[in-house]
């Protein structure tokens, strides 16, 4: 009985484990959306400022609570659009200490000049909540300080009837508290988060690559190219022995009239099939350790070669050598079968590892010939997330520091533009180096087809992140781009 509820126990550890792990990996994913990161970020960084300044507030005298709801009006501006219009610190300061004093000059303008009556709490005068207006209005536009939020300040002095100047350095002091918790967050973590957060930065630099099918080398070529942007990059090529090559051998002996119980003079008790089995294996190796001293040649990446036995599932068995070998990234051969993916590479597709289908330009040169340089890159994406950021920075590691990075999106109508615009922008923004963002009104395949002459290879993702229902109504880009001359990878992420 003991045992029987230590095993459930133990079952129960590990399944809240696998819990945890996964959907701590869909939360950090969900951060990847800059959108959600932006408010997730306003959500917490503004009860805890305004909590914080509350507590100050009541041991510095010069800090009023007047300043409450322009000051959480601005801080929210602030950190749910950290790269706007009204983002930058000297706007913000400005903005808010220019409101505070037109405020208070309109109530003092006011009592002394206009002989309007002493204004008391709650009971605002219209000539001078007019005057302030007018003033903040003036001022912000002739100092370049336009900010919302600088007409909260200005008619809260009004509303309250604030006769000391006391109420601007209160608000001043406390918006430099604000910008300077914004500043050091701005820099030091929102510019930098493809380095804390987007996954494909930190990993993606051991690839594994399956060695078959025609493009097997321009494969490992793409993928040598990925593993070399990372200092700890490295390529591993694998080939499966299958029952296939084991029976080629097995005729090869017959007709050279060997001796199938011999392999090179040694173990002279083993099977047939065995030996059979060595032969093919040794003849796999070898192939495999010929291209991989190429590779380490062209490209200056270190190229290991695994030999693999066949298994009932050769996707599953690419997969499996994947983990063994450490490696996070698997890039595959593009196959087709019947006019779509083969089974070996939907079912790679399916998979829990990162993995790219690379198909070279149609008529592209031979291995020796070509130079395997990627300057120009386009990386169509239809929607922020963690798909995307992966596509950029496999973008971004292929052209280097002197090639260029497309990102474009397609819209269907003039109204989602300046929201693609955004979205383009927020992509681009976290990864260091220039890029060109386009929006095209066109189909994306009439888009891809017109513009692929421009490029040496387009990124797109495979849309495993749909639903099934989805991908059947309207099949995945990649399906359809047999006519684009340039070089084509596909984007899973496991």
């Amino acid at each position: 009985m003991r045992n029987w509820l230590w095993s459930v126990f133990e079952r129960s550890v590990s399944r809240a484990r696998r819990v945890r792990r996964r959907e701590t990996e869909e939360f950090r994913r969900w951060l990847e959306t800059s959108a959600n990161l932006r408010h997730l970020t306003a959500m917490v960084a503004l009860p805890v400022l305004i909590a914080g300044i509350t507590a100050l507030s009541d041991r510095v005298a010069e800090l009023s609570f007047l300043l409450y709801p322009p000051l959480a009006s601005g801080t929210y501006t602030l950190f749910s659009d950290p790269d706007g219009r009204y983002a930058s610190p000297r706007n913000f300061v400005g903005g808010l200490g220019t409101g505070a004093v037109c405020g208070w000059f309109s109530v003092y303008f006011s009592e002394t000049f206009l002989h309007v009556p002493t204004i008391q709490p709650l009971q605002a005068h219209p000539i001078t909540a007019g005057l302030a207006v007018f003033l903040t209005i003036a001022a912000t536009w002739a100092l370049s300080l336009e900010l919302p939020a600088a007409f909260s300040t200005s008619l809260l002095a009004v509303v309250v009837g604030v006769h000391e100047p006391s109420y601007v350095a209160s608000v001043i002091l406390s918006s430099l508290i604000v910008v300077s918790v914004f500043s050091v967050w701005h820099t030091e973590f929102y510019q930098k988060r493809s380095r804390y957060l987007y996954q494909s930065t930190k990993g993606d630099d051991h690839v594994l690559v399956p060695m078959r099918g025609e493009y097997a080398e321009d494969a490992a070529m793409f993928g040598a190219k990925l593993a070399s942007a990372h200092d700890a990059g490295k390529v591993v090529l694998v080939d499966i022995v299958d029952e296939d090559a084991i029976e080629e051998v097995r005729e090869t002996a017959e007709v050279q009239d060997e001796d199938p119980t011999l392999v090179r003079g040694q173990a002279t008790d083993l099977e047939t099939d065995e030996v059979a089995e060595t032969h093919a294996a040794d003849d796999v190796a070898t192939d495999l350790e010929r291209r991989a001293q190429r590779i380490r040649t062209r490209m200056g990446v270190p190229c290991e070669v695994v030999v693999a036995g066949d298994g009932t599932n050769e996707s599953r068995t690419i997969l499996r050598t994947a983990r063994e070998t450490n490696c996070d990234l698997v890039v595959a051969p593009y196959e087709e079968k019947h006019g779509g993916l083969s089974p070996f590479v939907r079912k790679l597709f399916r998979g829990r590892i990162d993995a790219i289908v690379y198909r070279p330009a149609p008529g592209a040169d031979s291995v020796d010939v070509r130079d395997y340089q990627w300057k120009r890159v386009l990386v169509p994406i239809r929607r922020a997330g963690d798909t995307a950021h992966a596509m950029i920075d496999f973008a971004r590691r292929l052209a280097g520091a002197t090639g260029t990075v497309s990102v474009c999106t397609c819209i269907d109508s003039e109204s989602k533009r300046r929201r693609a615009e955004s979205t383009l922008a927020d992509l681009v923004e976290a990864f260091s180096g220039s890029f060109e963002t386009r929006i095209s009104r066109r189909d994306i395949d009439d888009f891809l087809t017109a513009n692929d002459d421009h490029y040496d290879l387009v990124i797109i993702g495979a849309s495993t992140d749909r639903s099934a229902a989805s991908r059947f109504i309207s099949p995945p880009t990649f399906e359809r781009l047999h006519d684009v001359d340039c070089d084509v990878a596909v984007v899973h992420r496991g």
